[in-house]
């Protein structure tokens, strides 16, 4: 997914440009200091205490020109209207966030309102049309049966959260005047790999493979999530 974002971003705005980047959701601030370390100015929100203390902890153990351009606010993602005023983030990443959002409509547009015309949305979901896959895959025909009917599943922390459609994002992400401008599948070969598994020798073919399918159909359709970019306007880079 990290490659997905980095061609967006380079298609879309001049080589070397320092961006402002809101990374909501952040978790342990994987992709907020990634970003960092590229050069751009990074706020990074997460509610969870734990998440962000280990954040905290990661981002004291470097150098002080990446630990100055990042900046942590323990908060919910749904009042960024709260901490920043509208259009103040060149790119606004919300990834793994909204499978545990009842209603996601609200969070979207508050997101899509930090952007500045011409600026990135990225989002990570759960793809609910291939709900069935893993389960299938797995041999579990009854579970997969009822994944063809529903949005809703367990994830592998055993918490029940939703999953999201690819044609209803669409429709969201142009209502609240971000329309998707690309979109990628993300694990259509390794969602049934286990958790803690080593990776392969040759985990480079593996990864050129995630990639080729995750832009192509119709294996990005199946894939166990959706990397959606939706681009503040619609116009063009």
């Amino acid at each position: 997914m990290a490659r997905q974002l980095d061609e967006q971003i380079a298609g879309r705005f001049p080589v070397g440009q320092r961006l402002r980047v809101l990374d909501v959701g952040m978790g342990q601030g994987t992709q907020a200091l990634r970003l960092a370390r590229a050069g751009h100015q990074v706020t990074g929100v997460e509610q969870d205490a734990t998440m962000i203390a280990v954040a905290r902890e990661t981002l004291a153990a470097e150098p002080e020109g990446i630990r100055s351009r990042m900046r942590l606010v323990q908060s919910d993602g749904r009042d960024t209207g709260v901490h920043f005023l509208p259009g103040s983030f060149d790119v606004v990443l919300c990834h793994g966030v909204l499978m545990y959002v009842e209603d996601p409509d609200a969070l979207l547009a508050g997101l899509a309102r930090m952007l500045a015309p011409g600026g990135l949305l990225s989002l990570l979901v759960r793809n609910a049309d291939a709900l069935a896959m893993r389960p299938g895959l797995a041999g579990d025909w009854a579970s997969a049966l009822t994944s063809f009917d529903t949005t809703a599943y367990t994830n592998r922390l055993g918490l029940d959260v939703r999953a999201d459609r690819l044609d209803s994002l669409t429709s969201t992400l142009a209502g609240i005047g971000a329309p998707l401008h690309a979109w990628y599948g993300v694990r259509v070969f390794t969602d049934t790999a286990a958790d803690g598994a080593e990776l392969p020798a040759d985990v480079e073919t593996l990864l050129a493979a995630e990639e080729r399918a995750g832009r192509t159909d119709p294996y990005r359709q199946v894939a166990a999530l959706l990397h959606l970019c939706g681009v503040r306007g619609g116009g063009a880079p």
